[in-house]
């Protein structure tokens, strides 16, 4: 149970440190990840809200955060990346979709980003499947329930 919750907060990290690392630096280190290169469909690769800087904060945090909790560094970083790049993944196709860096896709805005790095801890850390399909299940609910209030907070951007 507290590897599950454990795992959650790690989710929450590799997905809140980027927008925390925004809010505190401001545009400082805030590449983009594409480049601001578009695909052959003329839409952005990414977008302009994958930054490197975004990127190296949710590895760094979940990084940190599993260190500290015994699971390690090394699997935090990866963790902290899959996630981000479960992210990227949502981001790219979105694009091809036709969808703005801030329009709402259920499910595509959280599943990726959650689901990639729980398979690498099903693996590493020899979990039940069950406890896999659960934390993804628990981000996406949080993320779609707890995003309205976190925008009227003023911390997210957007309410989704």
């Amino acid at each position: 149970m507290l590897i599950s919750l454990e795992l959650f907060v790690m989710l929450v990290l590799a997905n809140g440190a980027p927008v925390v690392a925004a809010r505190v630096l401001g545009r400082r280190w805030s590449a983009a990840i594409d480049g601001g290169r578009r695909w052959r469909d003329g839409r952005p690769l990414l977008g302009s809200s994958k930054t490197w800087r975004g990127l190296v904060s949710g590895t760094l945090a979940c990084g940190l955060f599993a260190l500290t909790t015994g699971m390690g560094l090394v699997f935090g970083l990866l963790f902290g990346l899959l996630g981000l790049i479960g992210d990227m993944i949502s981001s790219f196709i979105k694009r091809r979709a036709g969808l703005a860096s801030s329009g709402r896709a259920i499910g595509l805005d959280q599943i990726p980003e959650a689901l990639l790095p729980m398979i690498l801890a099903w693996y590493w850390l020899d979990l039940n499947g069950l406890v896999v399909a659960g934390v993804v299940v628990l981000f996406t609910l949080s993320n779609i329930l707890l995003s309205p209030l976190l925008y009227r907070l003023g911390i997210r951007h957007q309410p989704h």
